[in-house]
C-alpha cells in the first residue's frame, strides 16, 4: 500500500487525492455528528475525501466520544483527525487582548524584553530618589509609543479578523445519498462533502472542485483583479488526477477558492450546480493568505539588532561606572545606602531610557509623511529598510503600462496571405470569419445587464460593435445547455447575413496551453463552429499548414518588436453527432485542422510617469528589473521604451532548456539586436521586413555593458539545474518574462540571497507573493489581496517608489542622528557625574530636568520633523550602526567632551576666587550660599552634594554641548532638507540656547536657588562660553570635513583595498576579471550522469513553490555555433506553447 504521508503531502500542495489503490477511512461531518467508514478511492468523490490514513479500528476514546455530549460539537479526538488531514474548518484568527499583544514575541513592542525591563528599573530608581518629572515624562512617552504600536497591530488584527469573520457563518447546502440535501454551517464542512450551489452572490467557504454546472466568480481577494472568472466542471472525472492532463495550473479553472465570491451559477442540466469540498480552514487558498499575514517571513532588521548591541555596550560602560562609584564611596567611608544608590544611579546614566520612544518617533513621522502622499503602511518597521533599497522589481501590465489594452488593428488572412491592416479608428470591421471570431471567442459574461470580463476580451468584443444578451435554447434540443450567450450585430456594426450566434460551450484559457476556444452555432441553423484565440505561434500550430502565410513569423516579429500585443485567431466547422454532449468531447480532437484567420494587434501604452521615474532611479544608481507574465519580446520592447534597457547596451537572451532523453539541460546565450522602423506599415509584403537578428558582436561592442533577458521557463531550468550559474545571470538580469506568481517570489528571494535590498512594485494581480517576500512591497491595488503588502499606494503609478525610498532614507538618517545624539547625551552626563563623584558631588534635580526634558526630549521629538530631500542621491545612507564613521564620530566627540569637561573641572580650581566667598566672586546679589565666613568656599565642606563651583561649571558645559550636538548631527542634504526648513526644530534650538544662556548669565537669586548653582564671576562665564565655542567649531569641522566626508572614506577604502562584503559586489569583481563573460553564442550543459544529481527539490513541481534548493549540477561550457535559420522558433518568443516537434528540439539541443 502506498504510504499515506506521500499523497497527503501532495494533497496539501494543491494536488488532492490518494492513489487509486489506497484504502481509506472516509469521514464526514453533518450537524456536528461525524460519520466514517472504510471505502475504496475510485471515483471523484472519494479521491477528494478527507483522509487516507490506512486501515485502523475505532479507538476506545473515539467510541466514548461518540456517546458523550461532546459528540454534538465538532471537537474531540476525531475532530483532531480532521485537523490533521483536511484542516480544522475554522479560519477566524484570534484578536489577542492588549495585555497579550504587548508581550508577544516577534510582534508588538515586547515589553518584557531586556531593554524595557532595564527601563522600568531605571524609572523606579529615579522615582525613589525624587526625580519625578522626567521619570513621568518617560513613562508617558513610552506608554504612548507602546500604545501606538499595539494599536497599529490590533488594527491589523481587527482588519484581518473582519476579512474572514463571515467565513465561519455561511450556511451551505450539502447532499448525502441517505438523507438528501440539508443545510449546515460552513464550519462543519470536511473534505469530501458534496455541496449544492444555488443562488447568486455568495461567498465560497472552502476550496471546492466543480462536478456539474459552471460558475462565475470574483477572485479579487486572491489575485487583486476584480475581473469575473468563469469556472467549468472537472472533465474526465474517471481519471485519477484529471487536471494534470495539461498542467498543474489548469486545475484552477475547475476550483472554487475559499473567500471568492460566486456571482452567478449556471446549471448544466435539471439538477443544481454541484461541487466537492477539497480543502478547509487554513489549508484553503484564503487560509494560506491569512497564514502568510499572521506569520510573515522574518526580516533582518539590522538597525534594531545593532542598536541593541550598541545599548549593551553602553550598559557595560554603566557597569564600569558603578564599580568606580563603589570604590570611591567605600574609600571615602560613605554610608552603604548612599553607596548603593549612587552606584545604581550612575549605572542608569549611559543608557537613556528615551531611546525606544525616540526611534519610534522618527518612524511615526515618516509614516505620516507617506500618508500625506497617499502611501499607506501596515509594517512601519520596514520604512527604514526602504532607505537601503538598491533594486526594485516592477510588474509590467498595470504598473509600468496602462491597465487596459487598446485595439490598434487587425490583420486578416485569406488564401495563405495577409491582407491590409484594418484600423479600428476608421470604419467598422467588415463582416467575415475574423469578425465572427472576435465576437464569439471570449470569456465575457453578462451580469446585471452589463458586459464584464477580461479587459482584452472586452476591448476585442467592443471592436466588433456587436451586442450580447442571455438566451435559452430550444429545450427539445437535449444536447444544448440550459442557457447560453447570444451575440448579434449592433446598430454600428457592419451588415451581417444572420440574426446572431450562440456561444454554446467554452474551453477556458490556460496559461500552459496559451489558448482558448468556443463552440458556437448560428441562430436558427444546425451546424456548429469552433473558434480559437491565443498566442499566435500556438494558434498557428493547430492550423492547416496551407492556411498559414509564409511570412507569418516575419509579420509577428514586426509587431512584437514595436511592443504590440498580438493575438492569433482561427476557426473550424464541426461535424458533431446528433445529441452530442459538449462536456464529453475531447478538446484535442476538436482543436485540430483549423483555418488561420489572422492577427489581432493591441497596444499597451506606457504610463506617462514610467520613464521619468525609471530615469530618476537610474540616476540614483538603483537597479530596475521587470518581472512580468507577458510575452518576452513585448517585455523587451517596453523595457527599451521605458529606458530600463538603455539603447547603448547589449541585450543577451538566456535560453535554458530542460533535459530531454539523452540530452542534458542546456543554456544558450544569444545577442538580440533589433532593426526597427519608425512606423509599422499598413500594407505588408515589403522587400525588407523589420526583424530580430542574431549576429556575432563586433570587437567594439564586446566591452559594452549588457543586460540579460529570459523567460520564466528558462529561469526555472537555471534554478533547477544551474544553481551556481543563476546568481551570475541575476547580476545582469533586467527582463524576466512569462513569470508565474511563485517564480516571482522565488526571484525576489534569489536577489535577496545576493545581499540586494529588494523592493517590489505591482498592481496586486499575481504579485502578492513577491510583495510579501520583498523588503518593501508596494501594491498599487486597493483590493483585499494588498492587505499582505507592507505598503499600498492610492496613486496608481510608480511615482510612489522614489517617494518611498526618499522617506526611507530620511527616516534612516534621522534614526541614526537621534541615536548618536542620545548616545552622546548619555555619555556626556556620565563623564560629568564621574568627575563630580570624585568629590562626592552630583547634579541637582532641576539641572537634570533642564537637560533631560527641555533639551534632550524636545530635540528627540523635533529633530525627525525634517522632510526628505526631493532628489535621490546616487548613493545610500549608512545602514549599520557599528560602522567606522559612526563609531569614530561617537568616540571622537566623547573624547572631545572629556577634554572639555576635564579642563573646566580642573581650571575652575585654579581661579583666584575659587576659595574666596566674598570680594572676587563678582556677585552683586550677596547670595548667602556663597558668602560663609570661612575660606572653604566649596560647599562640599558644608555637606551639600550639589552646590559647588565644579557643578556650576560642568552643568553649562554639558547643557550647551548637548545643544551643539543636536545642531551638528541634524544633517540636511543629500538625504534630508536643510535644517532651517525644519522650523519647529530650528526655533526650539534657538529657544533652548537662549534659555540656557539666560540661566547661565542672569544674576537672579531665585534662579540660583532653584537651579542649585553658585554665582561665579562674569569673566569666568565668558571663558566657559569661549570653551564651548571652540568645542563646537572643532566638533563641526571634524564631523563634516572628516568623519562624514564620503569622498575621504572612499579614498581610504581604495588605499586600504577594502572590498565590499556584499555577495553581488564580490560576484561583480569576479565576473569583471572573466574575459569570456558573458559567453555569447556559447552553450552551457549540465554535467553528465544521473538526472537526479542535478534536480532541485523545490522545482520538482511544474511551478516552484518556494526558494530553490541547493542541489544542482555543475555547468560546463559546450562548443556551440550560432544557430542558423533552420531553427523553427524565434529566440525572442516565449518557450511556453511552442509547437516544435520533439525531433527539432532534440537537434537544437544536441
Amino acid at each position: 500500500m502506498t504510504p499515506p504521508q506521500a499523497w497527503l503531502r501532495e494533497m496539501r500542495g494543491g494536488r488532492p487525492g490518494p492513489p487509486p489503490n489506497v484504502s481509506v477511512m472516509c469521514c464526514s461531518c453533518r450537524g456536528g455528528i461525524s460519520r466514517y467508514k472504510k471505502c475504496a478511492t475510485s471515483g471523484i468523490l472519494l479521491r477528494n475525501t478527507l483522509l487516507a490514513l490506512g486501515e485502523f479500528p475505532a479507538s476506545r476514546e473515539e467510541e466514548q466520544w461518540h456517546h458523550s455530549p461532546r459528540a454534538q460539537r465538532p471537537h474531540g479526538s476525531l475532530w483532531l483527525l480532521f485537523q490533521v488531514a483536511g484542516g480544522r474548518h475554522h479560519l477566524l484568527p484570534d484578536t489577542p487582548p492588549i495585555w497579550r499583544r504587548a508581550g508577544e514575541e516577534g510582534q508588538g513592542p515586547q515589553i518584557l524584553n531586556p531593554f524595557y525591563v532595564f527601563q522600568a528599573f531605571t524609572l523606579t530608581l529615579w522615582y525613589t530618589q525624587g526625580y519625578v518629572e522626567y521619570s513621568s515624562a518617560i513613562v508617558i512617552l513610552s506608554v504612548i509609543s507602546i500604545g501606538l504600536t499595539i494599536y497599529d497591530l490590533r488594527q491589523q488584527s481587527i482588519k484581518l479578523h473582519n476579512l474572514v469573520k463571515e467565513h465561519n457563518q455561511v450556511q451551505v447546502t450539502i447532499w448525502t445519498k441517505g438523507e438528501g440535501s440539508s443545510t449546515v454551517e460552513s464550519r462543519h464542512l470536511v473534505p469530501g462533502d458534496l455541496l449544492l450551489l444555488e443562488g447568486q452572490r455568495f461567498s465560497v467557504p472552502c476550496d471546492a472542485i466543480l462536478l456539474e454546472g459552471s460558475c462565475v466568480v470574483n477572485e479579487g481577494l486572491l489575485t487583486g483583479e476584480s475581473v469575473p472568472v468563469s469556472k467549468t466542471p472537472l472533465p474526465h472525472s474517471d481519471n485519477t488526477l484529471p487536471w494534470k492532463v495539461y498542467g498543474m495550473g489548469d486545475y484552477r479553472r475547475h476550483v472554487l477558492f475559499c473567500g471568492t465570491e460566486v456571482i452567478q451559477t449556471r446549471r448544466a442540466g435539471p439538477g443544481p450546480v454541484r461541487a466537492v469540498v477539497l480543502q478547509t480552514g487554513f489549508n484553503t487558498a484564503k487560509g494560506d493568505l491569512v497564514r502568510s499575514i499572521l506569520y510573515p517571513k522574518p526580516l533582518n532588521f539590522r538597525l534594531y539588532q545593532q542598536a541593541f548591541q550598541f545599548i549593551m555596550g553602553l550598559a557595560v560602560i554603566g557597569i564600569l561606572g558603578m564599580i568606580y562609584t563603589i570604590c570611591v564611596y567605600v574609600i571615602q567611608k560613605q554610608p552603604t545606602s548612599d553607596t548603593v544608590v549612587m552606584a545604581l544611579l550612575l549605572l542608569t546614566v549611559p543608557v537613556p531610557p528615551v531611546i525606544p520612544a525616540a526611534l519610534t518617533t522618527s518612524i511615526v513621522y515618516a509614516q505620516r509623511r507617506l500618508a500625506r502622499k497617499k502611501i499607506f503602511c501596515i509594517s512601519p518597521q520596514r520604512i527604514n529598510l526602504c532607505g537601503q533599497i538598491n533594486l526594485v522589481c516592477f510588474d509590467k501590465t498595470g504598473t509600468l503600462t496602462e491597465d487596459g489594452l487598446d485595439l490598434w488593428g487587425a490583420l486578416p488572412c485569406q488564401s495563405q496571405s495577409f491582407q491590409s491592416v484594418h484600423s479600428f479608428s476608421g470604419p467598422p470591421l467588415p463582416w467575415g470569419p475574423l469578425c465572427r471570431a472576435m465576437a464569439t471567442c471570449h470569456s465575457l459574461l453578462l451580469l446585471d445587464g452589463k458586459i464584464q470580463g477580461d479587459p482584452l476580451d472586452l476591448k476585442m468584443f467592443e471592436g466588433t460593435n456587436w451586442e450580447m444578451e442571455d438566451h435559452r435554447p430550444d429545450k427539445s434540443r437535449a444536447s444544448l445547455p440550459e442557457s447560453c450567450l447570444l451575440v448579434k450585430p449592433g446598430p454600428a456594426a457592419s451588415p451581417a447575413p444572420m440574426e446572431g450566434i450562440l456561444i454554446l460551450h467554452q474551453f477556458p484559457f490556460s496559461s500552459s496551453l496559451m489558448r482558448m476556444s468556443v463552440i458556437t452555432q448560428e441562430l436558427g441553423k444546425g451546424g456548429f463552429e469552433l473558434y480559437m484565440k491565443g498566442a499566435p505561434e500556438t494558434v498557428a500550430g493547430f492550423c492547416e499548414e496551407v492556411t498559414v502565410p509564409n511570412i507569418f513569423q516575419a509579420e509577428l516579429r514586426r509587431f512584437t518588436a514595436q511592443g504590440f500585443r498580438v493575438i492569433g485567431l482561427a476557426h473550424k466547422e464541426l461535424q458533431l453527432p446528433q445529441g452530442a454532449v459538449f462536456g464529453d468531447l475531447e478538446r484535442e480532437e476538436l482543436e485540430s485542422g483549423l483555418t488561420f484567420l489572422g492577427l489581432l494587434v493591441m497596444e499597451n501604452r506606457l504610463k506617462s510617469e514610467t520613464r521619468p521615474v525609471l530615469q530618476e532611479l537610474r540616476q540614483a544608481r538603483i537597479r530596475s528589473v521587470m518581472v512580468t507574465g507577458d510575452n518576452l519580446q513585448t517585455a523587451i520592447t517596453v523595457a527599451k521604451n521605458s529606458g530600463m534597457l538603455p539603447s547603448t547596451s547589449q541585450v543577451v537572451l538566456v535560453d535554458a532548456q530542460e533535459p530531454e532523453d539523452s540530452c542534458p539541460a542546456s543554456v544558450t546565450w544569444q545577442l538580440v539586436e533589433e532593426e526597427e522602423e519608425k512606423e509599422v506599415p499598413f500594407i505588408v509584403g515589403k522587400d525588407k521586413d523589420p526583424h530580430i537578428s542574431l549576429e556575432e558582436p563586433s570587437a567594439q561592442e564586446e566591452g559594452d555593458n549588457f543586460h540579460f533577458v529570459l523567460s520564466g521557463a528558462s529561469y526555472q531550468v537555471l534554478a533547477k539545474h544551474f544553481s551556481s550559474l543563476l546568481p551570475k545571470v541575476l547580476l545582469n538580469g533586467t527582463v524576466f518574462a512569462r513569470m508565474s506568481p511563485s517564480q516571482k517570489s522565488s526571484l525576489v528571494e534569489e536577489f535577496q540571497k545576493l545581499d540586494y535590498y529588494v523592493g517590489m512594485c505591482g498592481d496586486g494581480a499575481n504579485d502578492c507573493g513577491a510583495l510579501k517576500m520583498a523588503h518593501a512591497g508596494i501594491s498599487l491595488s486597493e483590493q483585499e489581496a494588498s492587505v499582505a503588502s507592507p505598503f499600498t499606494s492610492q496613486i496608481p503609478n510608480i511615482e510612489c517608489v522614489p517617494a518611498l525610498i526618499r522617506e526611507g532614507r530620511a527616516s534612516l538618517v534621522a534614526s541614526f542622528a537621534v541615536f548618536k545624539y542620545l548616545t552622546l547625551y548619555g555619555l556626556v552626563q556620565f563623564i560629568a557625574i564621574v568627575l563630580l563623584y570624585w568629590q562626592l558631588q552630583i547634579l541637582g534635580n532641576y539641572q537634570f530636568l533642564i537637560q533631560d526634558i527641555c533639551i534632550t526630549l524636545v530635540v528627540c521629538l523635533t529633530m525627525n520633523l525634517t522632510h526628505a530631500y526631493p532628489k535621490l542621491a546616487p548613493y545610500r545612507p549608512p545602514g549599520r550602526l557599528l560602522s567606522p564613521p559612526l563609531l569614530l564620530s561617537v568616540l571622537f566627540n566623547v573624547a572631545l567632551s572629556i577634554l572639555l569637561q576635564l579642563f573646566g573641572f580642573l581650571y575652575v580650581k585654579r581661579q583666584a576666587w575659587y576659595s574666596q566667598l566674598r570680594g572676587h566672586c563678582g556677585c552683586p546679589l550677596g547670595n548667602q550660599t556663597t558668602c560663609p565666613g570661612n575660606r572653604t568656599a566649596n560647599a562640599t565642606a558644608q555637606g551639600h552634594p550639589v552646590l559647588s563651583y565644579e557643578t556650576s561649571t560642568l552643568w553649562p558645559l554639558m547643557t550647551l554641548s548637548c545643544i551643539a550636538f543636536a545642531f551638528i548631527f541634524s544633517k540636511g542634504r543629500p538625504f534630508r532638507k536643510p535644517i532651517y526648513t525644519n522650523y519647529i526644530f530650528s526655533g526650539m534650538l534657538c529657544l533652548q540656547l537662549g534659555v540656557s544662556l539666560f540661566l547661565f548669565f542672569a544674576d537672579f537669586e531665585g534662579v540660583y536657588q532653584r537651579m542649585e548653582l553658585l554665582c561665579t564671576p562674569t569673566i569666568w562665564r565668558v571663558y566657559v562660553l569661549i570653551m564651548l565655542l571652540v568645542f563646537f567649531l572643532v566638533s563641526s569641522l571634524v564631523e563634516d570635513g572628516v568623519l562624514q566626508n564620503r569622498r575621504l572614506w572612499l579614498l581610504i577604502k581604495a588605499l586600504c583595498r577594502f572590498r565590499s562584503s556584499s555577495r553581488y559586489r564580490g560576484l561583480q569583481r569576479q565576473l569583471g576579471k572573466d574575459a569570456m563573460w558573458p559567453p555569447l553564442y556559447g552553450r552551457d550543459l549540465a554535467d553528465d550522469g544521473s538526472s537526479q544529481a542535478y534536480s532541485n527539490a523545490a522545482f520538482e513541481r511544474e511551478e516552484p513553490a518556494g526558494r530553490p534548493g541547493s542541489r544542482s549540477g555543475t555547468a560546463r561550457r559546450g562548443s556551440a555555433q550560432p544557430e542558423g535559420s533552420s531553427r523553427r522558433d524565434s529566440p525572442g518568443e516565449p518557450r511556453e506553447g511552442d509547437q516544435d516537434t520533439r525531433e527539432a528540439r532534440r537537434w537544437h539541443r544536441c
